[in-house]
């Protein structure tokens, strides 16, 4: 998967631990322990947009496109 989660990054940077975040935005920590983990296949723009809110960030400083050989495009449009 070509997008990279960097969540684990802004938490250090916040001082922050997962399961604070987790109260904060209203999301099971083993929710968050997925995304974190990179392991999510998709997101909820309201998900982002509350992780933003409380990280006080962007979504770039939490999702990271890195294009690979096998990047081909979108393996299922039906997530977009």
């Amino acid at each position: 998967m070509p997008i990279r989660v960097l969540l684990d990054r802004v938490l250090l940077e916040r001082r922050m631990s997962l399961t604070e975040l987790a109260d904060r935005v209203g999301v099971t920590i083993a929710n968050l322990s997925i995304l974190k983990t990179g392991k999510a296949r998709a997101v909820r723009f309201s998900t982002l947009a509350a992780l933003c809110r409380e990280l006080d960030c962007q979504p770039g400083d939490i999702l990271h496109y890195e294009p690979g050989p096998a990047d081909t495009g979108f393996e299922d449009d039906e997530e977009t």
